[in-house]
């Protein structure tokens, strides 16, 4: 059974960081491209951060300097360091594993900025 758990969420007063873990399981995951998509309040889910095999990333503007995308293959795990954070960056986040046809989507973890 694939599982990829977020974890890390939480309040965080606005110009505060978080680290976010997901870990993986039932998959071969250093085949899998991975990425982070938050979803806001009243938003449309969107893309913060890929990673993709060959160590690139990419982030949209709104992201770009603020957060990095990293992964550890030996453990399974991806992580999204946030830093300068805003209300804006309010949402579910949620960590996204992708293979040929194949995509998997945790279930998301809860993150609040506060003005």
């Amino acid at each position: 059974q694939v599982q990829l758990v977020e974890s890390g969420g939480g309040l965080v007063h606005s110009g505060g960081s978080l680290r976010l873990p997901c870990a993986a399981s039932g998959i071969r995951f250093s085949l899998y491209t991975v990425a982070w998509y938050c979803q806001g309040p009243g938003k449309e889910r969107e893309a913060v951060a890929r990673l993709a095999l060959d160590g690139k990333t990419n982030y949209p503007e709104s992201t770009e300097g603020r957060f990095t995308i990293s992964r550890d293959n030996d453990k399974n795990m991806v992580y999204l360091q946030m830093n300068s954070l805003t209300p804006d960056d309010t949402g579910e986040y949620y960590c996204v594993a992708r293979w040929g046809g194949e995509t998997y989507w945790g279930k998301g973890t809860l993150v609040t900025v506060s003005s």
